[in-house]
Order: structure tokens, then C-alpha cells, then sequence
């Protein structure tokens, strides 16, 4: 295929809530160009950026899928991203490496949860993103453009203006009028536009929506401001290239009606993508650091031809025959077979062939410009997030950030060979999302599978099998308690052993006591002479911390304590290192009987956000699990609720939130403290430490 220059490039990362209709607006702009043959469709499994097994099974997006249309001599590189809030973080990297960012929304259900977080995604990036709305599905019934656009302007502001404005409603919808030239069109079943007359219905909305979008643009640049004022309006070459300059510098944001199901309002997009859409090197140089350590310098690089090469790697895919790379180059010419270097991994790579991706398929490419996307395949080092550039020019560019998990399970293989097989299936997916994580839990000593909710997870276990022939089973994880202790006591450990020949002996006195939470744990040397030798102090800690590790109660870690080693004696033959922590652990033993040893469970910050008319429900739900309501903020329509919750009560939490608010609602939670468990369950959990062999009897003198 061509190769387009910096100036001919047009990016854009498709984002908005689940069901708006994003995968179908690519599958149309494809079919609408020619890129493909036929029209693809989610429900019948032929849309090009949903080819994944899960994504047909489920008619969802899992992750995001780039694509690509030539049009009026530019290439626009097409990244389709999920709106599910199981896997809405995916749209972050899409939104790092295009320069404009297009929502979906549905003209039914109107402005979504996740099409607001999409949004605040946009708004974190260093440099600003454009944005494009589409408002989709308005073929369908009780869709409405008004309702939609009154949203719109009431949650993202008044700079949400229409560029386009539908020919019809509902089953009737069959055109849309261009607001900038005051056209209107309408469309073939291939979504060939043909100019018809101008609508006498709604004239005056029409004329009055011209005149509003006229004024935005005059308002956004001082001299046309100045030359309206002067002739009362602009001239269509001061209109028109305002309109661009307006939506690059965010004081316009271009709406536009269609239905990528029947193929209308595509081509007018289109053509508004290629004339107002920045390329690459309209939004300026791009921030980075001078090297991957932590504390680099800033720096910027300008996204040209002429600087030194450098690319950012935004997406992974495992196939069968191996790894491709998908990376967005920043800066200078790459060519195949070049060179760059991995300053994350300090590591070389050979590039090999460019490609272009087109969904599952890609394309050689003899070299990409500053600003596209392409892909490389097999590299060895290489990983989402890392930066390729010219070792003799380094540059990094920080990698997205995703969330940590809101949820893990325990995963256990059904069998010995799925066994062997599952640490190197999980490590390829792991490649390809980075919103999963797989640890083995020290504490617990269980292998967890952790995503963004218990859907995301269900989806890796469902690919495990499917793509990796590996079956799994998932358990609820086990909570990580601690145990502290109330009360300050003071207690002796004296270990003596004598079996013939020499003996041990290790005698301590030691004052315990409770810790502020979070404390940790604290050992104080207090020994005034030579009660305790120098050299057996230290052991007597270690006795000490090695009794704690192994709990007092339940088996759980003992922690927010202070000891302090008061006195004690020993035997100049047959004291040693071991006796002395023998006595450590003498002593904490005989401590438990006195310091009323408690359970502590971690407490997590949990913020859910939700429509308002479930935020009563969602209440209700979190003080039945224990949990305090911390405040509440007001977000659109949406509300935040904010509130400590036992982390023992949040693993069921996910399938309740989907329930109250039809699957609307999201939460997020980070470790907040440990707190103290409640008696009644307290003596639950005891029972079930000692049914599985968690508590160990001390070691016997």
C-alpha cells in the first residue's frame, strides 16, 4: 500500500460505553471505503476488530484492535477500544498515541458511565486530545439527536456543537444535513452519500445551529472574532479553517449524527475526519524523559521526519507463530529491517518488515512516517509499554499506567497437564492484557488470577481453554489477616535441653506491647551488663520474629508489636545461637496467654460509581457488608459513593453492583488499613484455620 507522509496521517482512538456501537462505526468506515467487501456485523460475528474467539462469542470488545481506511488521500488509523468497565482501561494506550479522540454515543441510552471515564482518560494525557462525538443508532426507536446533544453539552460543556443534524427520525432517519456548508445528503445501502434538496422541516433549527457553530468559531481565534464583529459573519474560508484551528484547540467540539448499522452519516465523517482532524505534528512535541530512570529529565521531541527515530509500543498479540508488536512511531523515518533500541531493557532490536494492521490481518510496509502505526513481529525483548528508540539519541516515553486489580481468585489446574502448561499460556496472556496479573500469593501460598472484575477474569479463563487447551478451576481467594495484640505484658522464655554431652540453655525476659496500626514490628535491646551476651541478642529477635510470622490464634502474620529484651541469663558451655531463638519462642508463646491476641482484616477504600437512582440501593448494599459510607459526590447524572468496606465482604461485591444497576455501575477500591474483626467472626475464622491445618503447635523443649 502507499506510504503517507506525517501531514496525510489522521488518528483515532474510538472510545464510549459498552453497546454504543463503536466496533460497527469501524466496521462501516471500512465497508464505506472499500476496505472491505461487506458490511461487518457484531451480532454475526463478521465485524473486523471483534475476530477474537471471546469477542464473537460474547459480541463484545476485550481489548483494543487497530484498523485502518485510506480516504481522500490520507490514511486514517483506526483504533477500536471496548466500553465494558471490565475492560474499559484498554481505551488509555488507544488515547496515548492518537491525537484525536472519537466518542461514541447512543442515541437511545444517551451518555453512558464509561463514556465519562473515556473521557477523563483524554484529560490525562500532557497534550490535550481533540475530540469528535458521534451520536450512533439514531435509526432506532425512541432514539433521540436532541435529547442525546442536550446530554452531551449538560456533562462535556457548550462547546459540543453539531456539524452534521439528522434527516429524519428513528425507522425514518435517512440523512443528515452538513451544518458547515449547509448541504444535506442522503445515503445509499453502501453509504454513497447523494445531495438532496434542503429539508423544509426544521429549517430554522438548521439555520439557527449554523449560526451558534459560526459564532464558536469566531469566538475561539481573536482575529476572526474581530472580522465578525466588522461583516457580522465569516467568510467560508475563515469558517471553515477555524473550524479546524477551534477543534484543535478544544474550544469546539464537533458532533455528528449517523447509523453505522444502515450506513448513514458515515461518509460525512469521513470527510470531517480528513478536513478538521489534526495530523500527528498539529498538537506539538511530545513530552517525554531523557532516560528510564526514575527522576529522568523532561524532555520534548517534536513528531517529524527529521528527528532522530523513536516508537512507543501501545499493544500486544500472541499468535501461533509468535508476537506482534503494534507501536505508534513518535519521530523520524523507520524502514524495514532497521535497528532501535530498547532503553527500558537495555536491549537491541531488529525490526525486520513493517506492517500495517488491519484488524486480525496485516500488510508489508517498505517504511512509516513520524506519527503512524504500525507493527513488527517476533521481537524478543520487546513488551507493551516499552519505548524503541535510536541509541544514540535516547528517549522514553512513560507507559500507561493501567489500574491494579479490583478482584483476584485463587486458580488451581484441573489436572497434571494442564499443570505444566499453564504458566507459560498465562504468561502470553499476560503479554497481551496488562490489565491482568498473576501472583502467588506468599501469605496464602495460592496462585491468583486478578483482574479489573470477576467478567474479565471469566474471559482469561475462558481463553485459557480455548486458545491454550488449559482448564482451571476458580476459587474465592483467601482474605491475608493479621493478628496483633491488646495488651502489655511482660513474660520469660527459657529454653533448657540437656540429652548428654553438651546441652542448650537460652533464658530471656521480654516486655511486650501493642503497636499503633501499621506499626509493624519493633525490637528494643534493653539489656544494661552481660545478662545476655552481645551475640546471642540478635537471636532471640529472630525467635521472636519467627514465631510471629506464624501467628497467634489463626496462623495469620502477628504484627504492630513492640519488644523489649529486659534481661535474662546464659551458660558459658551451652548457650548458643539456637537456644537463644528456642527461648525467643518460649517467650512469645508464653506471651499469648496474656496479650489477648485479635484477628485483623484489611480494610479497603471502595468507590463506586453508579446512576443516581441506585445510589440508595448501592448504600444499603455496602453497610450489609459492613462497610461506613465515607461522603458522596455528585458526577452528571451519576453518583460516587465513597466508603470503607472489609476486604473479606468486597469479593462477593461485583455480581451485587451489576445486579442493582443493570450492570451500569463500577467501582474501584485500594488497601486502605487493617482494623479488628468483629468477635462473632473472629471465632469463625479460628475454627477454620484449625480445620485446615493453619495452627502449628510450638516446637516442645
Amino acid at each position: 500500500m502507499k506510504v503517507y507522509s506525517t501531514q496525510e496521517i489522521r488518528n483515532l482512538g474510538i472510545v464510549g460505553h459498552g453497546d454504543a456501537g463503536k466496533t460497527s462505526l469501524v466496521a462501516a468506515m471500512l465497508f464505506a471505503t472499500g476496505a472491505t467487501s461487506r458490511l461487518g456485523r457484531v451480532d454475526e460475528g463478521t465485524a473486523p476488530t471483534d475476530y477474537d474467539e471471546e469477542e464473537i462469542a460474547r459480541k463484545i470488545s476485550l481489548n483494543l484492535t487497530p484498523a485502518y481506511v485510506e480516504h481522500k488521500g490520507s490514511k486514517i488509523n483506526l483504533i477500536d477500544t471496548p466500553g465494558y468497565a471490565a475492560f474499559i482501561a484498554h481505551a488509555r494506550p488507544a488515547l496515548r498515541v492518537c491525537e484525536t479522540a472519537l466518542f461514541v454515543v447512543d442515541a437511545v441510552t444517551g451518555v453512558g458511565v464509561q463514556t465519562e471515564k473515556a473521557w477523563e482518560y483524554a484529560d490525562e494525557l500532557h497534550r490535550p486530545r481533540p475530540r469528535f462525538i458521534v451520536i450512533n443508532k439514531l435509526d432506532k426507536e425512541r432514539a433521540d439527536f436532541g435529547a442525546t446533544l442536550d446530554a452531551l453539552r449538560e456533562r462535556f460543556g457548550h462547546s459540543c456543537v453539531p456539524l452534521t443534524l439528522p434527516i429524519g427520525t428513528e425507522k425514518n432517519f435517512r440523512g443528515v444535513v452538513d451544518v458547515i456548508r449547509m448541504k444535506a445528503y442522503e445515503f445509499d445501502a453502501n453509504g454513497k452519500p447523494k445531495e438532496v434538496a434542503m429539508p423544509a422541516e426544521g429549517r430554522g433549527y438548521i439555520d439557527e445551529t449554523h449560526e451558534k457553530l459560526i459564532e464558536a468559531v469566531a469566538e475561539s481565534d481573536e482575529t476572526l472574532m474581530e472580522h465578525f464583529f466588522e461583516a457580522g459573519t465569516l467568510t467560508d474560508d475563515e469558517f471553515i479553517g477555524g473550524v479546524r484551528k477551534a477543534i484543535i484547540n478544544r474550544s469546539l467540539t464537533p458532533v455528528f449524527a449517523a447509523s453505522s448499522a444502515n450506513m448513514i452519516g458515515v461518509a460525512t465523517l469521513l470527510d470531517a475526519v480528513v478536513d478538521y482532524a489534526p495530523n500527528p505534528a498539529d498538537l506539538g512535541p511530545v513530552h517525554a524523559k531523557a532516560n528510564a530512570e526514575s527522576g529522568a529529565e523532561d524532555v520534548e521531541r517534536a513528531v517529524s521526519d527529521s528527528e532522530p527515530p523513536a516508537a512507543y509500543v501501545f499493544r500486544t498479540v500472541v499468535e501461533n507463530f509468535g508476537k506482534i508488536t503494534i507501536m505508534k512511531v513518535w519521530s523520524g523515518l523507520v524502514k524495514s529491517d532497521a535497528t532501535l533500541y530498547n532503553i527500558g531493557k537495555s536491549a537491541q532490536e531488529r525490526l525486520g518488515p513493517l506492517h500495517v494492521v488491519q484488524g486480525k490481518n496485516i500488510e508489508k510496509i517498505a517504511e512509516a512516517h513520524a506519527g503512524d502505526i504500525v507493527a513488527v513481529t517476533k521481537l524478543k525483548d520487546t513488551a507493551t509499554g516499552d519505548t524503541l528508540c535510536d541509541k544514540a539519541a535516547p528517549i522514553y516515553y512513560e507507559p500507561v499506567k493501567f489500574p491494579e486489580a479490583a478482584i483476584h481468585f485463587a486458580i488451581e489446574p484441573k489436572s497434571r497437564a494442564d499443570e505444566d502448561k499453564l504458566s507459560g499460556a498465562i504468561h502470553k496472556m499476560l503479554d497481551e492484557d496488562p490489565l491482568l496479573h498473576y501472583v502467588r500469593n506468599d501469605e496464602t501460598k495460592q496462585f491468583e488470577l486478578g483482574g479489573s472484575s470477576q467478567q474479565h477474569v471469566e474471559t482469561a479463563v475462558a481463553k485459557l481453554k480455548n486458545r491454550y487447551h488449559v482448564e482451571v478451576t476458580l476459587h474465592q481467594p483467601k482474605v491475608p489477616y493479621r493478628e496483633t495484640i491488646k495488651a502489655r505484658v511482660e513474660v520469660q522464655g527459657r529454653h533448657k535441653k540437656q540429652t548428654g554431652g553438651r546441652g542448650q540453655f537460652g533464658d530471656c525476659k521480654c516486655v511486650f506491647e501493642p503497636l499503633p496500626r501499621g506499626g509493624g514490628f519493633e525490637f528494643v535491646d534493653k539489656i544494661f551488663g552481660g545478662a545476655i551476651p552481645q551475640n546471642y541478642r540478635p537471636a532471640v529477635e529472630k525467635g521472636i520474629k519467627d514465631s510471629a510470622a506464624r501467628g497467634a490464634l489463626a496462623g495469620y502474620p502477628l504484627v504492630d508489636f513492640k519488644v523489649e529484651l529486659i534481661d535474662g541469663s546464659y551458660h558459658t558451655v551451652d548457650s548458643d545461637d539456637l537456644s537463644f531463638q528456642m527461648a525467643g519462642r518460649k517467650a512469645f508463646k508464653n506471651m499469648i496467654e496474656k496479650a489477648h491476641p485479635v484477628l485483623l482484616e484489611p480494610v479497603m477504600h471502595v468507590e463506586v460509581v453508579a446512576p443516581q437512582e441506585c445510589s440508595g440501593d448501592i448504600m444499603g448494599e455496602i453497610n450489609s457488608r459492613r462497610g461506613r459510607i465515607q461522603g458522596m459526590d455528585s458526577k452528571g447524572t451519576n453518583q460516587i459513593v465513597k466508603a470503607i468496606v472489609p476486604m473479606a465482604e468486597m469479593l462477593t461485591f461485583p455480581q451485587s453492583l451489576n445486579s442493582i444497576t443493570s450492570a451500569r455501575g463500577s467501582y474501584s477500591m485500594e488497601f486502605s488499613h487493617y482494623d479488628e474483626v468483629p468477635a462473632h467472626l473472629s471465632q469463625k475464622i479460628v475454627q477454620q484455620a484449625v480445620a485446615e491445618g493453619r495452627v502449628r503447635k510450638e516446637e516442645e523443649e
